[in-house]
């Protein structure tokens, strides 16, 4: 990735004024309309319909938001680069501290390997618990009867609620019974739960005493879950029996059976495994048990008492360990800390969701996830937030399940996906508009780029236009929020993250390491650190600085490639790795993607790159039609020209495969790696399916290979 129109990088040391363009918007229009030849759309006066469209936030919505215009955000913006410490000193102050940190050590950091190991510190010394701050805080300031947690269960007939007080409680005995085992601080800590109530009880549970969980998606596989655990070496196992996605059982313990004994062939033996008893989904009679081993949650953790004391731990004691794939090798352990990730965490919360007191907020993520973590457990507690915990499958019993669920709590903030939006896209908009939504206040999307087609369909048909979407950049590593609109303070760009958020200094630079300057493309890295950010590799610091920090030295490289429009918005083009290189023409496979999703007879559509004689590589393109949609050359041809139009003739697929589904983990990512073997013709090295949501995808795609 190079510059773009021939600019020069910027000379080092070189001032420009990126943030001009927010500041030129702070005249909000007062209707939709033409300005300088873009489409202007005022949230809730118009739908959004072309490829230039710049949506405006009302002038009610702004005049009520946190961040309410460009100048304030600017003012804020710039007072977080040029004080970092004053600023996020201000913001952790308003959290409980037992000791107060250093005030001339706030933050200190090398992320330069030149000159010396990488470290990150924020408010070292100071002695915080978050489960404290986001339970407890919140009862003490008279929230304890404020609903903490709804739950939603696979059927819709199953549901309930915690209030705060209770959340308290349930956090109190489980703390304490893992006490009575022997955890302590700095102990880790293994939970393979589904989106059962128990699961972010788990976690405080652990944050409360001072151990560090590692939340395992509830989808791996027993191979990848005893990989984690011969990792972090737990102290136990917290799983449940079954859980139910659809009509479909899944016997986490069966799986958590297989781990234990793989894991004690790999020498690390975990003398407890704590089951919860999910009775909706498997009685505990049909459980296969071992009574030396097992424990059945509910014959042990409700005899404990209902109040525990805190582990009071330093800001940069660990918090968790979440694992996260890389493309070769064992995965990676990211380690999270305790007050930095907490300060971040409340802080991206709130203003990226613009969040009120009276907000009930859905993440639809899993606790398994970073998103799970930050913006369905931490960030909304610590802000004393109403949170929606759901345990089923969007589509089921019918895909209204997710507008039956807005209008049956009352929804005002929807953060998901763009794969669930895109699939709901293509089951129709009868799905959507039987239900009111009219709760609904912001959307939010997370986990990969949403193409500017589904961004427009998530607008306008589940928001009627009147909702401004969260389409936020971050990752596992970062622990919140990188780049993101604030939903009053600027026009949005369907398909772009925006601007950045407060702290955080994005650069794009070139594959020297220089930074370019105005509109261009190349490799997103960050400058300087943030308090979320994570601080190691667990076990392996070495590869934490490798993978991260030596690419470019001096700067956090994000694995991702980035545009910057010539109005300074943030286009994230997708993984590194996920660039195919064409004719010496680098080419991001989510680019691909979006011009395809584009066609009105395109529902979904996932891009890799295959070897290729002349070119060097290829694009290879599998396409699932919208329902009803068949098959043909016609509309083959159509979609390579919808490609050559939108991004040109270099981009054009070689191949078009024609997919009835995609293969899926059960959160919904497509698994890429299946797709490059298909079609490389590799079918003998298609490794593990079993942890698809519908294995019998990968059959299907081989069958029309030569279709």
């Amino acid at each position: 990735m190079g510059t773009a129109n021939g600019q020069q990088p910027a000379a080092e040391g070189a001032s420009s004024d990126k943030l001009r363009h927010v500041e030129s918007m702070s005249e909000l229009p007062s209707g939709a309309g033409k300005i300088s030849g873009i489409n202007a759309v005022v949230l809730g006066e118009s739908l959004a319909a072309e490829e230039n469209d710049l949506i405006f936030p009302s002038s009610d919505f702004s005049a009520n938001a946190l961040v309410s215009s460009p100048k304030q955000y600017r003012e804020m913006y710039e007072r977080s680069i040029k004080n970092p410490a004053g600023f996020w000193s201000e913001i952790a102050e308003t959290f409980y501290w037992k000791e107060k940190w250093n005030p001339a050590e706030v933050c200190s950091e090398n992320l330069d390997v030149t000159k010396g190991p990488v470290q990150i510190n924020w408010f070292k010394g100071g002695k915080t618990n978050i489960c404290y701050n986001a339970v407890d805080r919140n009862i003490e300031s008279g929230n304890g009867d404020k609903i903490a947690m709804y739950w939603e269960g696979n059927e819709p007939s199953q549901d309930g609620k915690l209030t705060y007080s209770e959340l308290l409680e349930k956090v109190c005995q489980l703390a304490n019974y893992l006490k009575s085992l022997g955890v302590g601080k700095g102990d880790a800590v293994i939970i393979y739960l589904p989106m059962l109530l128990e699961l972010p009880i788990a976690m405080l549970a652990c944050a409360r005493i001072g151990a560090v969980h590692s939340v395992v998606f509830a989808g791996f596989s027993a191979d990848s879950l005893a990989q984690r655990i011969v990792d972090c070496k737990p102290k136990l196992v917290i799983t449940c029996n079954a859980v139910k996605r659809g009509v479909k059982p899944i016997f986490l313990k069966d799986i958590v059976d297989v781990a234990l004994v793989e894991s004690e062939k790999n020498g690390v033996s975990v003398g407890l495994c704590l089951t919860y008893e999910n009775q909706s989904a498997m009685k505990r009679e049909d459980t296969k048990w071992q009574p030396e081993r097992d424990v059945w949650w509910q014959d042990v953790v409700t005899k404990f008492p209902t109040k525990c004391d805190v582990e009071w731990v330093d800001a940069e004691d660990p918090l968790f360990l979440l694992y996260t794939s890389g493309s070769t090798g064992k995965p990676k352990g990211v380690l999270h800390t305790s007050g930095g990730y907490m300060v971040y965490t409340a802080t991206t919360f709130k203003y990226a969701f613009d969040y009120k007191p009276t907000d009930i907020y859905w993440c639809t993520a899993d606790c398994g996830w970073i998103t799970g973590h930050s913006y369905v457990t931490y960030g909304p507690l610590l802000n004393g937030a109403t949170v929606l915990v759901f345990e089923g499958t969007p589509n089921y019993p019918d895909s209204g399940r997710c507008w039956d669920i807005v209008d049956k709590y009352n929804v005002t903030i929807f953060y998901t996906a763009p794969t669930l939006v895109r699939s709901l896209m293509r089951d129709g908009t009868e799905y959507v508009t039987r239900y009111s939504r009219k709760s609904l206040r912001v959307l939010g999307s997370v986990g990969e780029p949403i193409n500017p087609s589904a961004w427009r369909w998530f607008y306008n048909i589940v928001g009627d236009s009147r909702c401004p979407i969260s389409d936020t950049w971050w990752q596992t590593e970062t622990g919140g929020f990188m780049i993101t609109p604030l939903p009053g303070a600027w026009p949005q760009k369907p398909g772009s993250a925006t601007f950045p958020f407060f702290g955080v200094q994005p650069v794009i630079v070139d594959e020297k390491g220089q930074e370019i300057e105005g509109e261009c493309s190349g490799y997103l890295c960050i400058k300087k650190s943030w308090p979320g950010a994570f601080r190691t590799l667990y076990g392996d610091h070495e590869r934490y600085e490798t993978t991260y920090f030596k690419p470019f030295a001096g700067y956090y490289f994000t694995g991702d490639g980035c545009s910057r429009d010539k109005d300074g918005y943030h286009w994230l083009t997708g993984r590194v790795d996920d660039v195919i290189n064409v004719s010496g023409h680098r080419i991001g496979t989510a680019e691909v993607e979006s011009a395809l999703v584009s066609h009105p007879q395109c529902a979904e559509a996932a891009v890799v790159g295959v070897e290729h004689e002349v070119k060097g590589q290829g694009i290879y393109a599998f396409v699932t039609l919208v329902d009803g949609v068949p098959y043909s050359e016609e509309l083959r041809k159509s979609l390579i020209m919808t490609v050559r139009n939108q991004i040109g003739a270099f981009a054009a697929p070689d191949k078009i495969h024609w997919a009835p589904g995609l293969p899926k983990t059960r959160s919904g990512k497509i698994m890429r790696r299946i797709l490059r073997k298909i079609a490389a013709r590799q079918l003998d090295e298609l490794g593990d399916i079993s942890t698809l949501a519908e294995p019998a995808v990968v059959d299907q795609l081989i069958a029309l290979s030569d279709c």
